[in-house]
């Protein structure tokens, strides 16, 4: 397929920390006599949740193996199951789940008896009982998706870049094809046999898997391939709108923004806005979940952060909660994994070092009610460039080593910021008011 080039025609950072609400924390686990990982000290790594007989279920993953919580009350939360991983101690540092007819798919990318485990949880609160736990498929997996729709299980990294199993018997997978069209794929999110693929360096492809089947598989037709696009980095996870027009995306590299593309039509793939947690400038994105018009994404060190994205070309911070205080954002450490699906509304977290969160969003934030944006245009630029924004006091901009480059007082709503002989390259700002920092985003001299 063609490449798409996306000009950057100006950077929109529609942050505002003050209109922004924090979530009420519910319920809070961690389990201190847990080790961490080598590589991260991570104790913890994915979240997960679901509903089985009117109660709701927290899933999250440790290095022991996955734990169950009855947090149908958040106040009164339980741990009420454990499952031991066929690979435990300071060398795991991944986990993955999806739930699909009663049965919790779970892997590890780490060990060479890291196993999938197939658990029926149609019990719980009461109990969950291992029905599967094999290496006979595999023994890694990096991420899996389940596409419910059409039953078909979707492990990422494992022994290929990409293998596809058909769940015709949810406890008896049965291998469809390997995709290796690409080195790697890291995560993926799929919906009626069509996968948005985040393939690290390869950037988003999108490939329709319709025409897998148990007697006759035959080759996936690759729909798109989108590879350039601000911050493009390693490609790492995605979700898809309701609607299936909107895909957000995030890059793991540290000082990444989080893309909103518009995917209506494959053939014109396009950035309508980019985002951020507006913490600091080398902040980073991990997981993300659109429900409705509310992008939930898990930010390494700065925790829950939640976006409405209902106009996508302008997006909101709303909501944050901040489940890691220590603020050294050159590591990974801090929030990993976000579910939004409960019935009740209440969002889980899963924090490396924290472990689980049982958080409340529950008081709407709209976009009419934050009136506020911050605009920086042209950028890229030339020479000067200039910043609207309706309250903001001072615009301080620094390098890319975090060095304050220039501060300078904003008294109108339209400022002309002088370049004042800054040499070429890319710059981090951020706009305060008196109370606090209302905006950050990146501004590049050409």
């Amino acid at each position: 397929m063609k490449k798409l080039l996306i000009p950057i025609l100006f950077l929109f950072s529609s942050i505002n920390l003050t209109a922004q609400q924090t979530a009420t924390k519910l319920f809070h686990w961690e389990d201190t006599t847990l080790v961490g990982s080598n590589a991260y000290n991570n104790t913890y790594n994915e979240c997960w949740g679901f509903e089985a007989n009117g109660s709701e279920i927290a899933v999250i993953g440790s290095t022991a193996g996955t734990h169950f919580f009855d947090v149908t009350d958040p106040s009164n939360s339980t741990e009420v199951a454990f499952v031991a991983g066929a690979y435990t101690g300071t060398g795991v540092i991944h986990r993955d789940y999806h739930d699909f007819q009663g049965y919790l798919y779970v892997v590890c990318d780490e060990g060479s008896a890291s196993t999938l485990q197939i658990i029926d949880i149609s019990n719980l609160p009461s109990s969950v009982n291992t029905v599967y736990d094999s290496n006979q498929l595999f023994t890694q997996s990096h991420n899996i998706f389940i596409d419910t729709a059409t039953a078909k299980l979707y492990a990422c990294a494992s022994n290929t870049a990409m293998d596809i199993y058909s769940l015709q018997n949810p406890v008896n997978p049965i291998l469809l094809h390997s995709y290796t069209s690409v080195g790697h794929v890291h995560d993926t999110y799929v919906r009626n046999d069509t996968a948005y693929l985040n393939c690290g360096g390869s950037g988003l492809k999108i490939v329709d898997f319709s025409v897998l089947d148990l007697t006759t598989p035959v080759q996936p037709i690759e729909l798109a391939s989108f590879t350039s696009y601000p911050d493009a980095g390693y490609n790492h996870s995605g979700w898809l709108s309701d609607d299936g027009t909107i895909y957000a995306m995030q890059d793991e590299n540290h000082g990444y923004d989080v893309k909103i593309l518009d995917v209506s039509d494959f053939n014109n793939i396009s950035v309508l806005a980019t985002l951020n947690s507006g913490v600091d400038s080398q902040s980073m994105a991990h997981n993300g979940i659109i429900k409705d018009d509310l992008l939930y994404l898990a930010y390494y060190h700065d925790g829950l952060r939640v976006f409405d994205i209902s106009d996508p070309s302008n997006p909101a911070q709303t909501w944050m909660y901040d489940t890691y205080l220590p603020n050294n954002h050159s590591s990974y450490k801090g929030a990993w994994g976000v579910y939004p699906y409960l019935p009740s509304g209440n969002i889980i977290v899963s924090d490396m070092q924290s472990g689980l969160f049982v958080l409340d969003c529950a008081v709407a934030t709209t976009l009419d009610e934050i009136n506020f944006v911050n605009q920086l245009f042209p950028n890229p630029t030339q020479n000067n460039f200039t910043i609207h924004s309706e309250n903001a006091t001072l615009f301080v901009l620094f390098n890319i080593l975090g060095e304050k480059v220039k501060e300078v007082n904003i008294t109108d709503k339209q400022t002309i910021m002088q370049r004042d002989g800054l040499a070429n390259g890319l710059y981090f700002y951020q706009l305060k008011n008196k109370h606090n920092k209302i905006g950050s985003g990146k501004v590049i001299f050409e």
